[in-house]
């Protein structure tokens, strides 16, 4: 992702595009290094370091780890493809894509949080 968003960056600046397409990929951008990078490593290095939860499932339920990484990487991909659609059709109904990937990452930061409590909370 962190090359993703050096590409969106590079594209940005490369002139030749029209300047409201340019404009919509600076949340592109955003988004892809802030969700895309810098979230998901704090997750991975949260579900590392974490106190164990149990010898037996020492990272708490594997699966909720992999449905949170699903949920937040889909709703990070709904939001790179609906930002520009956003700008080059204004007024339609492509805005429902942001709500629907804010959505999906909300309930990846949910599930995050299910699994990681009952490593952190007092025993």
């Amino acid at each position: 992702m962190f090359v993703l968003a050096l590409v969106v960056s590079v594209i940005q600046n490369l002139g030749g595009i029209p300047p409201s397409l340019a404009d919509s990929l600076t949340p592109v951008f955003f988004h892809l290094l802030m969700v895309g990078w810098v979230t998901q490593f704090i997750l991975g290095v949260a579900i590392w370091m974490l106190p164990r939860y149990s010898p037996e499932k020492p990272r708490g339920i594997e699966a909720l780890s992999w449905a949170t990484y699903a949920l937040l990487n889909t709703g990070l991909a709904i939001r790179v493809v609906g930002e520009p659609l956003i700008e080059l059709f204004p007024g339609t109904t492509w805005g429902w894509l942001l709500v629907f990937s804010a959505l999906l990452q909300w309930v990846a930061g949910l599930l995050f949080v299910i699994n990681s409590w009952r490593r952190v909370k007092g025993k």
